[in-house]
């Protein structure tokens, strides 16, 4: 399936002229993912669309305030689960990893994510 085959599988998607809006960077790295993911077998597109449906219901009906792509990103984060990719142990992880680099890092400079336990 083709991005733009994944566009029209995904429900309400933002978009524009048959293309994804995205407000912020990491929107359009989170969907590249989600298709990377698929081309790689780990999920089909309707394994994909029902999970991400249930979850902007859930979202919705729980009254949360999560935006369409944090939505999304949680998606990817429990098939991620499911699929083994990364433990939620892994992924906290690596969270407090990039807290970590971004506050050592000075204003409108780079960020450098070192590894756990690379020197430095």
């Amino acid at each position: 399936m083709t991005a733009i085959e994944a566009l029209r599988a995904v429900p309400s998607i933002p978009r524009r002229d048959d293309a994804p809006i995205f407000a912020e960077p990491w929107e359009a790295r989170a969907f590249a993912l989600a298709v990377h993911l698929n081309e790689r077998g780990l999920f089909s597109w309707a394994e994909w669309a029902g999970r991400f449906g249930a979850n902007l219901r859930a979202n919705t009906e729980a009254g949360e305030c999560l935006t369409y792509y944090e939505v999304w990103w949680q998606t990817l984060e429990e098939f991620g689960e499911e699929k083994s990719l990364a433990s939620s142990t892994e992924r906290a992880r690596r969270a407090a990893e990039w807290r970590e680099a971004a506050a050592r890092t000075p204003h409108g400079q780079p960020i450098e994510l070192r590894r756990s336990g690379s020197a430095g």
